[in-house]
C-alpha cells in the first residue's frame, strides 16, 4: 500500500525537498542498511556524496 504524502509536502514550499535512499554498508557485519533523508533539492548530490 502506497504511503500518503505528508500534507506540508504539498504547498509548493513543499517541492523545493526530495526524499533521498542512500545503501549504506555496515563495516562490523558487510550488510547494506538504507538510509532515508529528507534533504532541499539543491543539496541532494552533497548527501549522496557523503560517507
Amino acid at each position: 500500500m502506497a504511503k500518503k504524502v505528508v500534507a506540508t509536502l504539498k504547498t509548493a514550499t513543499g517541492k523545493d525537498w526530495a526524499k533521498v535512499i542512500k545503501a549504506v554498508k555496515s563495516e562490523k557485519t558487510g550488510a547494506y542498511t538504507f538510509r532515508e533523508e529528507m534533504v532541499p533539492v539543491d543539496k541532494v548530490q552533497d548527501f549522496l556524496a557523503a560517507k
